[in-house]
């Protein structure tokens, strides 16, 4: 990557929870503008961990980062706090949505403008997430309870707009969706990235997808980053094919398949 372009910059990480769980174990990454950049493993392997990291919201389940450094356009950020950042441009959608069950989808979407003042920056602001969510616009008067869980997810992402970021942070987007809706919300991810111009760093277990429309993976385990390297690169490597992709002939294999293999070396930096 050209370091000229970098916006997010993750030096060496460590992470613990309750002074003594070491879950992130020396994570680096780098994020560029405007790019799309995917961050991949199964269960446990500490992305979220990393985006909770990055967003700061890492204290509400007694994890601090004790080890490395985050940066934000040169500046660091480990000490600001998620509403800082969020008055910086950086947004997390959490795993999940979170959608406010009793709050009607609009409710939902304007919670997300809590930091604005401009009534006209707002409403045109919600009328560029109901141009690019139409379903939500269709939805806006039902309770979000009541909506499907693409619809929630569309929902999420649309509240994490409405502050109007620069960069987002999105945690398990395919989660319990169907494929046709998982391919729906990263079609508007890429949408987003080019026309708004809108930097993702993306969670994801559904590595075939997330390489799909990303430019640049990291791919995590047991709290490391164990490879990397251009999006198209990794969905060719005859490793990731095999263990991430369920390509390595015999059996099909996925996350939840391959409890344990036995690493090349090279993974193991």
């Amino acid at each position: 990557m050209n370091d000229k372009n970098i916006v997010l910059n993750v030096n060496g990480i460590e992470v613990i929870y309750n002074h003594v769980i070491l879950v992130l174990k020396g994570v680096s990454l780098q994020v560029p503008e405007r790019g799309i950049v995917a961050l991949l493993g199964g269960n446990g392997a500490g992305k979220t961990t990393t985006l909770r990291a990055i967003s700061n919201l890492l204290k509400g389940e007694r994890g601090e980062v004790t080890k490395g450094s985050i940066e934000l356009r040169g500046e660091r950020i480990e000490n600001l706090s998620p509403a800082d950042l969020v008055n910086r441009g950086v947004v997390q959608v959490m795993e999940g949505r979170h959608c406010f069950a009793h709050l009607t989808i609009e409710e939902n979407l304007m919670t997300g403008s809590y930091t604005r003042t401009d009534k006209g920056e707002i409403a045109a602001n919600l009328d560029k997430v109901y141009n690019y969510f139409p379903r939500l616009k269709t939805r806006r008067t039902s309770q979000a309870a009541y909506t499907s869980g693409g619809e929630q997810q569309m929902c999420a992402i649309g509240r994490a707009l409405m502050s109007n970021p620069n960069m987002v942070l999105l945690d398990e987007p395919s989660m319990g969706l169907a494929p046709q809706i998982v391919e729906e919300v990263f079609n508007i991810v890429k949408d987003l990235n080019e026309k708004e111009k809108v930097t993702f760093l993306i969670a994801e277990q559904n590595t075939n997808m997330a390489l799909k429309y990303a430019d640049y993976g990291y791919i995590m385990e047991s709290g490391r980053v164990v490879m990397d390297g251009a999006a198209e690169e990794l969905r060719t490597n005859e490793d990731v094919k095999e263990f991430y992709l369920g390509m390595g002939g015999g059996e099909r294999k996925s996350f939840k398949d391959v409890k344990s293999y036995k690493r090349r070396k090279r993974w193991l930096a």
